[in-house]
């Protein structure tokens, strides 16, 4: 489990991005972060993978506090980056240089396996289509087997049907190791298809305004009356967020309305 106490962050500009965030995500965990633009939730992922230092507070994983990269943390960002000097295989190989190699390669063999790429492994970055560089980009976070999976919008430049496709296969990788997992979008239907609580968050500064949970046996059919309850709750939060002009203590909803039936 990993654990955000008083967590604040304002830049050097004098941009207060975070404010008080207090959140404890249970091992095992889907959480998805959504919120109107400016509400910080790419600055709360970016501080959780320890690429960015907080102005207060700390983050917490099994006991061990972030304040650097850490192999504990995996992350996935919007676009791929892949090198593009790098085949498939060394790219998804490229954060864990310090493991032996025999080790390595078969890390590396096991990772581009689970994402359905290991024919792939020798092929450049250029040969793939985008939905098959965004499962190597997940197959790099996983490759060093982290307790938390950062996700940054990892599927929004794609198409619906491909987006859904890596949904189910995001689940099936999720199933066979249970890492905690972080996704930040704007997508609703996304966050409540992938998510056991979806976390609404307001802008300036960013605050955790509204948790929902979400109940229901995975996979989550999109036609059922639950998900559409679940997806407008989200929604309502959503919009009640930007409305709103003070500020407010974080409301849990326990999404009764979001079960399946």
């Amino acid at each position: 489990m990993f654990v955000v106490e008083d967590l604040s962050k304002t830049y050097s500009d004098g941009t207060h991005a975070l404010s008080d965030i207090n959140l404890t995500v249970a091992a095992g965990e889907i959480v998805a972060l959504v919120g109107g633009s400016g509400c910080g939730k790419t600055t709360l992922l970016r501080l959780v993978a320890g690429l960015d230092q907080a102005s207060r507070g700390r983050i917490v994983v099994d006991g061990e506090t972030i304040t650097a990269p850490h192999p504990f943390v995996g992350i996935a960002f919007q676009e791929p980056r892949l090198l593009p000097w790098l085949t498939v295989a060394d790219n998804v190989g490229f954060g864990i240089h310090d493991v032996p190699a025999a080790e390595r390669r078969e890390r590396v063999i096991d990772a581009l396996a689970r994402v359905h790429l290991a024919e792939h492994a020798g092929r450049w970055p250029r040969e793939l289509s985008g939905g098959q560089q965004q499962r190597v980009s997940i197959a790099r976070a996983l490759v060093a087997r982290p307790r938390v999976l950062l996700l940054d919008e990892p599927f929004s430049a794609l198409d619906a049907f491909t987006r859904a496709s890596l949904h189910d296969h995001l689940l099936t990788l999720w199933e066979a190791s249970r890492p905690t997992v972080v996704v930040v979008t704007h997508d609703v239907d996304e966050a409540v298809t992938l998510a056991d609580r979806v976390i609404v968050m307001r802008p300036r500064p960013g605050r955790l305004y509204e948790t929902i949970t979400v109940h229901a046996e995975r996979p989550r059919d999109k036609l059922a009356v639950g998900f559409d309850k679940a997806k407008r709750r989200v929604l309502n939060a959503l919009d009640r967020s930007l409305k709103t002009s003070d500020i407010e203590p974080p409301k849990t909803a326990d999404a009764g309305a979001a079960h399946w039936w």
